[in-house]
């Protein structure tokens, strides 16, 4: 294998960098997803109760202890709850009343918090999306530079060119098209997997911060 790849020139060391790079891509977004991941209706279950109690402080305190994107987006939306909500009874009962008004306020902050989060979420994906475009492409590139070679080299010979000479320029000069498409391969399945991973991700974020609005806009005990 190691012979190949010499024979492929830098073009197949180019290729071989990228697969290292994108493999680490794969690693850490794994793990890093991994170390995210939330039972999101047990979590908004437990923030639901706490709000609804009153228990505002012992809410933001379990968002920061847990330290995920949901718990940092709830955070946010219950620091904005928090500003806009007066402390005195009669005025909380005037803040409920107006709340339609007020939970766009508090939607806002949360989106906005969200989006912060989604970068994070996607950090590195761009990059396996390109390596997965280009690793083809440069083998194809690799492939038409050793054609070149080879015919110049045919070209310059006196005798007759056996067969033999000219199946073997053909066959190194395709290596790298070999070398490119085993990359590009599995990086586009990893990259169409995390994605999914992400895009599911989200889904349940938007879904517990919408029903988390509600809990907001209702009375307390």
């Amino acid at each position: 294998m190691f012979t190949l790849i010499q024979k492929a020139g830098p073009i197949g060391w180019l290729i071989i960098s990228l697969s290292v790079f994108s493999l680490s891509i794969v690693i850490e977004r794994l793990l890093y997803l991994r170390r995210v991941r939330i039972d999101s209706d047990e979590f908004l279950g437990a923030l639901s109760s706490m709000v609804r109690r009153g228990q505002i402080e012992k809410a933001i305190t379990t968002c920061e202890q847990t330290e995920k994107p949901l718990a940092n987006i709830l955070k946010a939306g219950i620091l904005k709850f928090t500003l806009l909500n007066p402390p005195k009874a009669e005025e909380q009962s005037r803040y409920l009343t107006g709340f339609t008004r007020k939970k766009e306020e508090i939607k806002e902050v949360i989106e906005d918090a969200g989006r912060q989060e989604i970068p994070l979420l996607e950090r590195g994906l761009g990059a396996l999306a390109t390596i997965a475009h280009i690793s083809p492409l440069l083998g194809l590139l690799g492939t038409v530079i050793g054609m070149i070679n080879t015919f110049q080299v045919i070209q310059k010979e006196t005798y007759a060119v056996s067969p033999g000479d000219l199946a073997q320029g053909i066959w190194v000069a395709l290596i790298t098209t070999a070398l490119g498409l085993s990359v590009a391969i599995p990086t586009y399945v990893a990259y169409n997997y995390l994605v999914n991973r992400v895009n599911n991700f989200l889904l349940q974020i938007e879904k517990g911060a919408t029903n988390f609005l509600d809990v907001l806009g209702e009375k307390r005990e």
